[in-house]
């Protein structure tokens, strides 16, 4: 269920509890501002999320209230992914879903990384 991009940081959602440590995940990237680990239930053959370590809800909420270390950390971290994936040549997609008509489902900021085979165009028509 899509949630509210404006509703307070929930400290129960998955990413938190990930960040936690009291869900695993297959991890790929870590460091002092983000996490990286593959989606639970790939959308393409390669689908990667990259979450910041801090407790924001959305972008608009990271890049109002973020620390310049903590967003130049966490664009820092997508492309090392995508470049530790192999991504960067054929090419890959980003996506961040904000708020309900985004579709956004966990109340943390993240970004998904999608690559492995041709995409197709942004959105369904």
């Amino acid at each position: 269920m899509p949630i509210d991009a404006r509703a307070p940081y929930d400290d129960s959602n998955v990413f938190a509890r990930i960040l936690r440590g009291e869900i695993p995940c297959r991890k790929v990237y870590e460091d002092a501002h983000a996490l990286a680990f593959h989606d639970i239930n790939p959308q393409a053959p390669d689908h990667i999320l990259v979450i910041p370590k801090g407790a924001y809800v959305s972008w608009d909420d990271f890049s109002e209230r973020g620390s310049e270390a903590e967003m130049a950390g966490f664009v820092r971290a997508v492309g090392q992914v995508a470049r530790d994936a192999g991504l960067v040549e054929p090419g890959y997609r980003l996506l961040a879903n904000v708020g309900v008509n985004g579709h956004q489902e966990v109340p943390h900021l993240h970004v998904h990384i999608f690559g492995g085979r041709p995409l197709g165009p942004m959105l369904a028509r």
